[in-house]
């Protein structure tokens, strides 16, 4: 399994932004019963792949947009547990390794309204079993979060890859070390699609109530 491009390497912060001012729209129950909010055009894109799914399977977002105060949390929790795993690592090492599981502020895709949490569900809405529970660490999965992993079980793969067929239709891209991570829009996004700019930056708006579906 190749070394996964991660946020924290310089050519992401490098992407320019030119932000559209698009709004955070709050998602229907239908895919996010939580009320997550993402930015409109995102939100449209989401309902798209919903709809591209299978009968008796859809989307279930958990998480999209975060302040920059709780992105800020989960770095430093995260950090934590990290410096204490590796003890030895250098402050850039553990950068490094936070940044598998964690987006640095300054270019956080959840920051700018621009990324997902989200999996598989039932027509009970029950979540299917992707290989991991969503935000299973590196350490605590031993890797199994990692999209493309070989040690999750065929089902499990099958359901990552029917996941990722939905998205990458509507134009997201996945952050490969966490297959629950969905993104359009952002810097990193703009990198690995070859855009030249992201039309999402930093967001903090009134939210107006999405489409019901």
């Amino acid at each position: 399994m190749n070394p996964p491009l991660l946020l924290s390497d310089p050519r992401v912060a490098a992407v320019p932004v030119v932000e559209t001012g698009e709004p955070l729209v709050e998602l229907c129950p239908g895919i996010a019963p939580g009320g997550a909010r993402v930015r409109s055009g995102l939100a449209d894109r989401l309902y798209t792949a919903d709809l591209g799914l299978p009968a008796g399977i859809r989307l279930r977002v958990v998480e999209g947009h975060r302040s920059p105060a709780d992105q800020q949390r989960i770095i430093d929790r995260y950090t934590h547990e990290v410096r204490s795993t590796y003890a030895d690592a250098s402050d850039a090492e553990i950068r490094l390794l936070v940044s598998r599981f964690v987006a640095p502020l300054e270019v956080a895709p959840h920051v700018a309204g621009a990324a997902v949490d989200l999996t598989l569900v039932d027509a009970d809405g029950v979540p299917l079993d992707l290989g991991t529970a969503i935000d299973a660490t590196p350490e605590r999965s031993r890797g199994r979060c990692y999209f493309a992993s070989p040690d999750v079980g065929l089902e499990a793969r099958a359901l990552r890859l029917l996941l990722a067929d939905a998205l990458t239709r509507v134009g997201l891209v996945n952050y490969p070390t966490e297959w629950w991570h969905w993104s359009h829009g952002d810097r990193y996004w703009a990198l690995m699609t070859g855009a030249a700019r992201a039309p999402y930056g930093p967001v903090e708006a009134a939210v107006p109530v999405g489409g019901v579906r």
